[in-house]
């Protein structure tokens, strides 16, 4: 049975985003102390009594192709629509938008609520999340009045539609085209590919963002444009009209996330699908990356979404599952496995390895409603944290699940459990906007030059004058000399070892936010059985987690030499 992860929600909106400081400013004075229990409450009786119920449905069952489109499983309908009219998308948009103008942060709680209950389903809000920053910052004033105060209540759901069948990771080689009609309006062409929620029925209306070509346009990424393309154009009254030539394909058919429809989208197939530019010709990219470093926060979140669902899951059956008793125990009666060591230590380590990638990603969220407000470091620090935050999350989301299962024993190999479908769910998350690759490749290769270092510098200052452990001091030490060194080193070196890099200090970061937290925790007053697992998940993060990273100071060090030392041919042999 899923429960909401409210305590520690709320202590970390309390002790890593600092919820307080956001709530004395003007901007978001609405986000008081009762508010905020509120929404933390609200959301998970919705997510406990509607979405929760229908996770197997949506693997068993999931999204059908028809030729009218996609269809939803029974009862996905319904929940969206409670979903709705709860206002629970309007959170954190804007008030001139349609929105409740509360943090960020905020809305980052309530889509982990969601997700953790049913991953899958908690997408179609995810992306259109993505849809809202993107017209919010690039669109015209004509558009966003048209459209989002539908997309903020999520009436209308929203897509993003970059890769084609030639055109994964190098978005450069996609071709849709867009051909001006001379009204202002563009006829679009061309097909996309792996585009989440790109057709349902849950919402009359669907607006797709696409990136396309021009006439003309420049090879490569500089010749990508952005364009808004409903499924249904709008009458004069802004309401859903004409069918907008946007068809879909087929779905795929995926190891996971079944609930959520993988599209293939065919647009102007009779060269009659219009669309509206957004942002300027040739602005594609710049639209682009608002929506992906919305959306690889949220995916780095789908990773705690995952983790706290199978932790859940994986505690559940230990609490019930009774077998011999434990080695040495002197007691000859059986007992529940959770008394086993080393059911104990996965347990305890799914238990730190979800806190520490709610604290990460959390933390990061925390960062955009600071550069909303033109904090001071706002905008750098997030910038930093991002490949941290989607790469680390979503491995720790796959590694958990993973353990969720060898808790299980062999009925986790069993799909009538539900333990093997965590994992499922959990592996598209290191792949999808933006490979963990790819995030290690950006860190290395732009977040650390940042103001000439300054801002990969700061964030290890800040962590050095907080951090008590020795091995966390030492991983910080550490992570400030291969970061530093990463300066001199040329490109393939940098990309060799920027995986290892990134997973160090995203484990920095998560033991210095851990080891805050529990030495809060450890004085705190309120549930002592919630509190005394945070110290528990803190000292076991720092002591047996933290050790771990350090130990990736070779892989994060090495030159690229070795991984051409051999060529291509040789690695079917």
């Amino acid at each position: 049975m899923f429960t909401p992860a409210t305590a520690d929600q709320r202590f970390v909106l309390d002790h890593v985003v600092g919820i307080a400081d956001l709530a004395a400013t003007e901007r978001f004075a609405a986000a008081s102390d009762d508010v905020v229990d509120a929404v933390l409450e609200g959301v998970g009786q919705l997510a406990a009594g509607e979405w929760a119920p229908l996770l197997r449905t949506g693997d068993t069952v999931g999204a059908k192709w028809t030729p009218d489109g996609v269809v939803m499983p029974e009862g996905f309908v319904k929940a969206y629509h409670d979903y709705v009219e709860g206002g629970w998308g309007t959170i954190g948009v804007p008030e001139e938008f349609g929105g409740q103008g509360l943090p960020f942060a905020i809305q980052t709680a309530v889509l982990d609520t969601l997700g953790s209950a049913n991953m899958g389903f908690a997408l179609a809000p995810t992306l259109t999340v993505g849809a809202i920053e993107a017209l919010a910052h690039h669109g015209s004033p004509a558009q966003q009045a048209q459209y989002l105060p539908h997309l903020a209540t999520g009436e209308w759901t929203g897509t993003m539609n970059l890769t084609e069948p030639q055109a994964g990771s190098d978005v450069g080689a996609l071709r849709t085209q867009a051909k001006p009609l001379g009204d202002g309006k563009w006829s679009i062409k061309g097909t996309k590919i792996y585009i989440s929620f790109g057709d349902h029925d849950m919402a009359p209306n669907i607006v797709h963002l696409v990136l396309a070509r021009t006439p003309g346009a420049p090879a490569g990424t500089k010749g990508i444009s952005l364009f808004l393309v409903p499924k249904y154009r709008l009458n004069a009254d802004g309401t859903p009209g004409a069918f907008n030539d946007v068809r879909v394909v087929s779905i795929e058919h995926k190891m996971g996330l079944h609930a959520s429809p993988t599209c293939v989208l065919s647009f102007g197939d009779n060269d009659d699908c219009i669309g509206e530019l957004i942002g300027g010709e040739f602005g594609g990219i710049r639209a682009m990356f608002t929506m992906m470093n919305n959306a690889r926060l949220n995916v780095g979140l789908q990773g705690v979404q995952v983790a706290e669902a199978a932790t859940q899951a994986a505690v559940g059956y230990a609490l019930d599952r009774v077998q011999s008793p434990r080695a040495g125990s002197g007691n000859a009666e059986p007992v529940k496995i959770v008394e086993h060591p080393d059911v104990r230590r996965m347990l305890l380590r799914m238990k730190a390895q979800t806190q520490a990638a709610r604290a990460l990603v959390y933390y990061a969220a925390s960062q955009v409603d600071r550069a909303t407000l033109g904090q001071a470091g706002g905008q750098e620090r997030l910038d930093i944290l991002t490949p941290l935050a989607k790469a680390h999350g979503t491995d720790i989301g796959n590694e958990v699940a993973s353990l969720g299962i060898q808790v299980h024993g062999g009925m986790g190999y069993i799909e009538e459990t539900g333990a093997a479908q965590f994992f499922r769910d959990a592996r598209i998350t290191p792949i999808y906007e933006g490979t963990n690759g790819i995030q290690a490749a950006d860190l290395v290769g732009r977040k650390l030059g940042l103001d000439n270092g300054g801002v990969f510098a700061r964030l290890i200052a800040d962590m050095r004058a907080e951090a008590e452990d020795v091995a966390l001091r030492t991983l910080i030490d550490t992570c400030d000399e291969i970061g530093r060194g990463m300066a001199g080193l040329s490109a393939d070196d940098k990309l060799a070892a920027s995986y290892p890099f990134l997973t160090m200090l995203s484990v920095a970061v998560c033991g210095w936010l851990m080891e805050r937290s529990g030495r809060i925790a450890a004085t705190a007053e309120g549930d002592r059985a919630y509190l005394s697992m945070k110290v528990a998940a803190a000292r076991f993060y720092v002591a047996q987690i933290v050790p771990e990273a350090l130990g990736l100071k070779a892989a994060a060090m090495a030159k690229a030499d070795v991984l051409y030392s051999v060529t291509a041919e040789a690695f079917a042999a």
